[in-house]
């Protein structure tokens, strides 16, 4: 069956178009319209960059503001490896700026103190001592082991996320995402394996995943979620080779694809699913998970 269309495409890229940032709206057409050259793409991204090697300037929509935060390094990640720019180079200069704000295990909170003066939503509590927490560090640590990066945090850090990893009991759903992103591209692929099992049967046991669109009710919202925001398999699992593919039936990742796939919008884009806490990081957020949704089905049509 597939997923994603050229009417689909062509409607993304409408609302792109319209809606989207300079950054959705290169990223799109390197990725979905037929541009070749990433430069444009890296030049966007570049824009939020600050000279300290950190991110800020509302690349992540829901952290605003000039001062670099963690949080905001996930989304320029996946920036650079959809460019495939993700270099040694690149990658020891995010790390060296990473190390500056990381305890000394290695673990790095989703935002500092510096975030205090600038509008945030309010489910990003600023503490004056931050603590460190799987929920970035595996977000952050995955794509650069993917991608060979050495440097002495990265070390740090992967200890962290194997600990973090081997003592989660009760998670909740975004926390689970990073852990199988960290599981994804550890270099240990047997514990990968075991882990990712483990963390799989938490998962379903606890609940934490939409498995039939049809009854919501047979999901666990986590304290805090939005009506409504719940995950599905494809949000564990956005690419079929994904460790997190191995936790669900065809029939679930069908049925959830399917679900992804209807709720392209009238006016081309998907929605968010998260709280809405300001109508401009809403309006920054949907192009980002249009072409989220766009990728997702395209890699299993492209698996099929």
């Amino acid at each position: 069956m597939a997923w994603v269309d050229d009417v689909m495409v062509k409607r993304a890229g409408r609302f792109l178009w319209t809606s989207g940032r300079v950054l959705e709206q290169r990223r799109f057409a390197f990725l979905l319209g037929g541009e070749t050259d990433p430069a444009g793409v890296l030049a966007a991204l570049d824009a939020y960059r600050r000279a300290d090697g950190g991110y800020a300037f509302g690349l992540e929509p829901d952290v605003r503001g000039p001062v670099a935060q963690p949080i905001s390094l996930p989304a320029a990640l996946r920036v650079l490896e959809e460019a495939r720019a993700l270099d040694a180079t690149r990658g020891r200069h995010l790390c060296d700026w990473l190390a500056k704000v990381a305890a000394p295990d290695g673990d790095v909170p989703a935002v500092l103190p510096t975030l205090r003066p600038y509008p945030r939503p309010p489910w990003l509590p600023i503490a004056d001592e931050p603590v460190g927490e799987l929920l970035a560090t595996g977000q952050i640590a995955g794509p650069l082991l993917r991608h060979g990066i050495d440097h002495p945090w990265l070390k740090t850090a992967m200890d962290f996320c194997r600990r973090a990893i081997e003592s989660l009991q009760h998670t909740h759903p975004y926390e689970a995402e990073a852990a199988i992103t960290f599981l994804d591209a550890a270099p240990d692929p047997l514990w990968a394996r075991q882990q990712s099992e483990r963390l799989g049967e938490l998962v379903r046991e606890q609940r934490l995943v939409l498995l039939d669109p049809d009854h919501p009710e047979q999901a666990h919202l986590a304290p805090g979620y939005a009506p409504g925001e719940y995950h599905l398999p494809h949000d564990f699992a956005p690419r079929p080779d994904s460790l997190a593919r191995a936790w669900f039936t065809e029939a679930e990742i069908n049925r959830g694809l399917s679900h992804l796939a209807a709720q392209q919008q009238q006016d081309g884009g998907w929605p968010i699913r998260w709280a809405r806490w300001s109508p401009t990081t809403e309006v920054e957020a949907r192009p980002s998970v249009t072409l989220a949704a766009s990728l997702t089905l395209r890699a299993y049509d492209q698996a099929s």
